[in-house]
């Protein structure tokens, strides 16, 4: 029975091969890039002429619940500023990720060039309570977030670019 079928089957098949017909074009993917800001973590400040303290023990705890913050996000590239606090904090999620750290001097940064080489990427930036409201509003092309109060270690921004629309939330990680 299955053989008196089967001219039927080879019908419908070249029905389905009509080169003729152009075939709908499938639209591109968005192309998305997320940004995770965060500041350093706690740092000494026993010595207030040490203008490049270590953290202190609370900053270290809080470097080390950064990376278990971030476990479940695939992370391609962190940025830090060249400051031990900065260094320290990054750190933790660095080694778990197998990532190495780039370094960044936000006085010095073309911002457009840093969004163009990170196209696509799930990005993390560890800055500190001036430079990464900063960054964000860089990303955002708005000035919608001030300085950090010193004592706020615990905030995470989070920037995504959809096809260059930019989309922001501020969030408390204690």
């Amino acid at each position: 029975m299955l053989k008196s079928f089967f001219p039927f089957f080879i019908f419908l098949g070249l029905l389905s091969c009509n080169t003729t017909e152009k075939s709908e074009a499938i639209p591109n993917e968005p192309t998305v890039s997320s940004f995770y800001l965060i500041r350093h973590a706690e740092k000494d400040r026993s010595d207030s002429t040490n203008i490049d303290p270590e953290l202190m023990q609370k900053g270290l705890d809080r470097a080390i619940r950064w990376a278990e913050v971030f476990d479940d996000i695939p992370l391609d590239v962190i940025y830090s500023t060249n400051y031990e606090r900065t260094r320290m904090t990054a750190a933790p999620t660095s080694v778990k990720k197998d990532i190495d750290i780039d370094y960044y001097d936000p006085r010095e940064l073309d911002f457009e060039a840093f969004k163009a080489e990170n196209v696509g990427l799930n990005v993390l930036i560890v800055g500190h309570s001036n430079t990464t409201p900063q960054f964000v509003n860089e990303l955002l092309g708005q000035e919608k977030y001030g300085a950090l109060e010193d004592t706020d270690n615990s905030s995470l921004f989070i920037v995504t670019l959809v096809d260059s629309v930019a989309t922001d939330i501020h969030l408390r990680i204690n």
